[in-house]
């Protein structure tokens, strides 16, 4: 019952754990989804899923935490709180989840 005792306390984990499996399948890192479908791994759209089911879990936890006014922004960057925000997993979100690319012209 310490979960329904503090529900800030239990989303942030459920946000941290969900932010970590699709970290870890945009990786293509182990993750239980690989338990869950050993057969898969041989067929070649078996990453795309992975990282569906992935971001799906993480919507899942944030519509929640929106729902229940929890905040959960502060897990993210800015850049992935609007990608979160958009909802739609495109190659851009797989791209540039972790910032490191630097798209920005520079003017000179």
């Amino acid at each position: 019952m310490a979960a329904v005792d503090q529900p800030n306390e239990f989303f942030a984990k459920k946000l941290d754990d969900a932010k970590n499996h699709f970290e870890r399948a945009l990786d293509c890192k182990h993750t239980e989804f690989d338990d869950l479908y050993p057969y898969m791994i041989e067929h070649p759209q078996f990453f795309w899923y992975k990282r569906y089911v992935a971001w799906s879990e993480l919507l899942t936890v944030v519509k929640l935490c929106d729902e229940l006014g929890i905040p959960w922004t502060e897990h993210f960057t800015e850049r992935q709180v609007e990608y979160i925000r958009g909802r739609v997993m495109s190659g851009k979100v797989l791209d540039y989840w972790y910032e490191t690319n630097d798209t920005r012209e520079h003017v000179g």
